[in-house]
């Protein structure tokens, strides 16, 4: 039997694409960066060590949104942190300790993250946000979500690191590429899912490349700043605005 369309079974258990909900996802990937970082290096864990760690947060955190009956932002966002944490000590790990390189790290996980949106479409007829609604569709929703923010941390590494853009000079290319999404978005008839998904997976290198400007030496050109700190301060960052700007479920296909 199918629920009323305002049953907490029927909601969106996702929020609305708004400007506040950007800011939080670029917020949380360079959270993911700085905190990732934390563990792997400033605690020594190494990047296998921590992405045990931040996997077993992420099945807690994926399992806690999904048995949730209704669009719970402090879990949503939770859960966001919990993807791109572990996405960036597993594409550290894959890319330096396993020795696949920058560029060959994003082919594959490019090729994982279209992989998981044609599966996820050849068994629902969407990707839309507004349809993350059972818990198939979330398991989609966040199998692809984890392969977008591993694939951006490569991304961002590749482009500041391997052709030479730098930190800043790469958020530069991420932020001017996002840009063009908003310009598209505004003026074109191009289709609202597709360009989601594409600011999306363009949000995890940008938070990818933001992050490391704001911890790595300067030597390197960064601004050396405490790991912990930035993260605490990111963190506290996202805590203001989640209480600030309350949010509300998908209602709309993007």
């Amino acid at each position: 039997m199918t629920a009323p369309a305002g049953s907490p079974t029927s909601a969106s258990k996702v929020p609305a694409v708004t400007l506040v909900f950007w800011v939080l996802k670029i917020l949380a990937t360079t959270l993911g960066e700085t905190a990732g970082d934390t563990l792997s290096m400033t605690l020594g864990l190494g990047y296998l060590a921590a992405t045990a760690v931040f996997a077993a947060v992420f099945v807690a955190a994926v399992a806690a949104q999904i048995a949730a009956r209704r669009f719970h932002p402090w879990i949503y966002w939770a859960t966001i942190i919990a993807t791109t944490t572990v996405g960036t000590t597993l594409a550290d790990f894959a890319t330096r300790s396993l020795g696949i390189g920058y560029a060959g790290g994003s082919a594959l996980l490019l090729v994982l993250l279209l992989g998981s949106l044609a599966v996820w479409h050849r068994a629902t007829g969407t990707v839309s946000v507004e349809s993350v609604r059972t818990p198939r569709e979330e398991t989609f929703y966040w199998v692809t979500i984890m392969f977008s923010q591993t694939l951006g941390t490569a991304l961002g590494d590749w482009t500041a690191d391997t052709a030479g853009f730098g930190y800043s000079g790469a958020a530069v290319v991420f932020g001017g590429l996002l840009a063009l999404i908003a310009a598209a978005y505004f003026r074109t008839r191009v289709s609202r899912t597709a360009l989601f998904w594409a600011a999306f997976v363009l949000t995890r290198p940008l938070g990818a490349v933001l992050g490391d400007l704001l911890d790595k030496p300067v030597a390197s050109g960064g601004f050396a700043f405490s790991r912990p700190l930035a993260s605490a301060v990111l963190l506290t960052v996202m805590v203001a605005c989640l209480v600030l700007f309350p949010q509300r479920a998908a209602g709309r296909a993007h």
